[in-house]
């Protein structure tokens, strides 16, 4: 079994990732992030990812609430606990979702929790994750809740966007922030949950 206190590339210490974010033009606080002091090693790569994540987060058109639930269940399938553990705070402190609605994305199917828009975003990105593109009818079904095509494409980006964020996390062995508990609330993993 892996260690998981260390990663595959080293973390930066945290004043140099803020100095070499400062350098590029990649906000402060991002730096102190394990995954940007990782990405630091590469400024230039570093400050492409920050750009797009910066863009779907908070110049978003797709609903926030809708790209959460997206990341919850990218990292729930793909066992990346950086990627869940570190939006299930985000979710619930910045975007109003329950734990109960992100703990439900771990099997959405058959949780009452979800109407149409929810299901029909949920059943693309498990396209996504399974094949690499959505079938027609998933993606007829997503296109017809969702307000124009900006922000179906802002929906494929988000999928496209958090899946490599989890290879990333997991091929790296990028570890949770100092502090952290691993898959909150409960501490599962996937594959105690997991029906697929």
């Amino acid at each position: 079994m892996p260690d998981r206190t260390l990663p595959r590339v080293p973390l930066l210490p945290v004043e140099e990732a803020r100095q070499k974010a400062a350098d590029v033009g990649i906000p402060v606080p991002l730096a102190e992030l394990n995954i940007f002091r990782v990405l630091l090693h590469r400024p230039r790569l570093a400050k492409c990812v920050s750009d797009l994540l910066l863009c779907l987060l908070f110049d978003p058109m797709l609903d926030p609430r809708l790209r959460e639930l997206v990341i919850m269940r990218i990292g729930w399938v793909t066992g990346s606990d950086y990627e869940w553990t570190q939006h299930w705070k985000v979710a619930q402190d910045r975007f109003g979702l329950t734990p109960e609605e992100l703990l439900a994305v771990r099997d959405w199917q058959h949780s009452p929790l979800f109407g149409p828009t929810e299901r029909a975003v949920l059943a693309l990105t498990d396209d996504v994750l399974a094949t690499g593109t959505a079938s027609r009818a998933n993606w007829e079904a997503a296109t017809a809740q969702l307000p124009g095509a900006g922000v179906c494409l802002e929906l494929v980006a988000a999928v496209a966007t958090w899946i490599w964020v989890s290879h990333l996390t997991r091929a790296l062995e990028i570890p949770l922030e100092e502090g952290v508990a691993s898959w909150p609330p409960d501490g599962q993993p996937p594959a105690a949950h997991s029906r697929r």
